[in-house]
């Protein structure tokens, strides 16, 4: 899999799937992802042009970044701009459109990048920049920072998003069979597109007519990614007035929008023909907190080979060839002999080691038990679990000495993900030698790639069941790392106890956002890693190995986006 800008035609009459998405997560150079959901738009992507899915992907440029993470003296998250020049990885379009922001024109160009498969495939990917002479130096800011500024600013950018990304679209000649929004943040894209429908239609007298949405729907699919209300944008009416102005009648965006505020969920949801929740459990869940909604689920996978370690790929290459493109056929690891197996692996740790040493200082050991936790630093994700119980952790570690690598970013308004940050780095010096703690500033897919390979066991530890998919482990178990989560999300469907992995705590029974006890999850956590982690890892080698051969055979092989992505095509796209 090769990214290379290319420049695309002015006129694309094939029939072709739109992909919106506010991030998207390719390559380290284009920092222009937060987290997860950026980087499972990515992987949605090169998955895309492995199987010559015609798909053009949507999104913003942000030329500021997210933001670039460094930790004081004292433990806290700073953040710094990032800086980068899309002209040396991708082509500027010539073609510009306008939309209306504050009664203004607003001028919005794209850039062009290409991600190309081995196959031949190919999805070109444009980054919507309204950094362009014609506009405000206000309004040239509007695409600088993913989720940066105010609600404000954030309406604005969905306002560039959605309408302005149809526009494009158009503008460049692109026939659109299916616009899939990629979470909320897109859903403006309805409003363009029922303002289009009602141009269309010939009887002006009809006004129930003109406001159809049925030919909105059929184009529509809405993948909605978590039950967390910060996830669900919510604009005043009186902001959206001001901002977007009128678009359609505010009687018609009430009755599709919600009533005392415009939802983004519910606007997509009301305009969506197939919506879908990103694991099945999260399916259910989203149910109950929109009643009355069909909601599916398409649980969502990772990109083989990107998230494959290259020692790893040397292994698959030499015993399931054709894997990169096929990755079911991982299901024939068993085949791989242990050794050479447990060789990838250490060489993958060797790599994690040198990393921490060249930019902490710090020395861990290849022999030791290897935790890691590396995700969006928030409250529900419970980063600090492990050490609820820091008396009791020490006793474990007399039995087995542990290691635990962190790495995250929390968003710069985050205060209680700050300070979960702040109590990692703190404990990196207050814990004794048998626990050896290490937190990596500045996670970002490069990093990713050394933890999900380079450690022994990759936990999770959110709150039930707030985590709607997740994917981390997923590539984690690309790479021979065990899981060890609570039950929820993708986990509940991968996980086979003591054969793929081990669960932390109860069965996940719960299908709302009720309170959860940390004190069991903790208790149970403490209980699995003294009793049967450490035992296994340090005393019985081969079965320890034969866990990492059933993360490959049953899990690597289903949880990829190229399974995740034939899904979307025969269960959403061709409807």
């Amino acid at each position: 899999m090769t990214s290379i800008p290319v420049r695309i035609p002015m006129t694309n009459n094939n029939a072709t799937i739109a992909y919106f998405s506010m991030e998207i997560g390719l390559t380290n150079d284009i920092p222009t992802y937060s987290g997860g959901l950026g980087v499972l738009a990515g992987d949605t992507i090169k998955s895309s042009a492995d199987l010559e899915i015609p798909i053009v992907a949507v999104t913003l440029i942000s030329k500021k970044g997210f933001f670039s993470q460094d930790i004081d003296g004292e433990g806290r998250q700073v953040e710094y701009p990032v800086d980068w020049d899309p002209s040396r990885f991708m082509v500027r379009l010539p073609k510009k459109v306008k939309i209306q922001i504050e009664g203004r024109n607003v001028y919005i160009q794209a850039w062009c990048y290409t991600v190309r498969s081995i196959t031949g495939g190919e999805v070109n990917v444009l980054y919507l920049d309204t950094d362009v002479e014609e506009n405000t130096k206000e309004d040239r800011e509007i695409t600088a920072v993913l989720y940066g500024g105010d609600v404000h600013y954030r309406l604005k950018q969905e306002i560039v998003l959605g309408i302005g990304g149809v526009r494009m679209l158009h503008a460049l000649g692109f026939h659109i069979k299916k616009y899939h929004m990629n979470e909320g943040h897109a859903s403006f894209l309805t409003l363009e597109l029922l303002v289009l429908n009602k141009r269309d239609v010939e009887s002006v007298w009809d006004e129930n007519r003109i406001w159809d949405t049925n030919k909105v729907k059929d184009l529509c699919v809405f993948t909605t990614h978590t039950p967390i209300e910060a996830g669900h944008d919510r604009f005043s009416y009186d902001l959206v007035k001001k901002v977007l102005g009128e678009v359609i009648p505010f009687e018609v965006l009430k009755r599709l929008g919600g009533e005392h505020y415009l939802n983004m969920t519910f606007l997509a949801l009301n305009l969506s023909n197939y919506v879908n929740g990103v694991a099945k459990k999260h399916g259910e869940v989203s149910k109950n907190l929109f009643p009355g909604y069909e909601i599916n689920a398409i649980t969502n996978g990772v990109h083989s080979f990107t998230w494959t370690c290259e020692s790893f790929k040397r292994v698959y290459d030499k015993h399931i060839p054709g894997w990169a493109n096929e990755p079911e056929l991982l299901v024939r690891s068993e085949i791989i002999p242990e050794e050479e197996i447990w060789e990838a692996h250490l060489h993958a740790k060797g790599c994690l080691v040198d990393y921490i040493k060249k930019n902490t200082a710090i020395e861990i050991r290849p022999d030791v038990l290897t935790i890691g936790f590396a995700r969006r630093f928030t409250s529900y994700k419970r980063a600090d679990l492990i050490f609820l119980n820091l008396e009791r952790l020490l006793k474990i570690s007399e039995k087995g000495r542990i290691q635990i690598i962190y790495s995250g970013k929390a968003h710069p308004k985050d205060t209680p993900g700050k300070d979960i940050i702040k109590k990692i780095v703190e404990m990196t010096k207050t814990v004794n030698d048998n626990i050896k703690v290490v937190f990596l500033k500045n996670y970002c897919i490069e990093l990713a790639l050394k933890l999900v390979s380079g450690v022994d066991i990759w936990l999770n530890t959110p709150l039930r069941p707030r985590e709607a998919s997740g994917t981390s482990g997923m590539k984690a178990a690309h790479n021979g790392v065990i899981n060890f989560s609570i039950l929820d999300g993708w986990w509940i469907e991968g996980h086979i106890e003591g054969i793929t992995g081990w669960s932390i705590g109860p069965k996940p029974v719960e299908s709302s956002l009720i309170p959860v006890n940390d004190a069991t999850d903790a208790e149970d956590l403490y209980y699995k890693l003294e009793n049967l982690i450490l035992p296994m890892y340090y005393h019985d080698r081969s079965q320890w190995i034969k866990v990492m051969k059933n993360s490959i055979s049953k899990i690597a092989y289903y949880f990829n986006t190229n399974h995740m992505m034939r899904r979307y095509v025969t269960e959403a796209y061709l409807r």
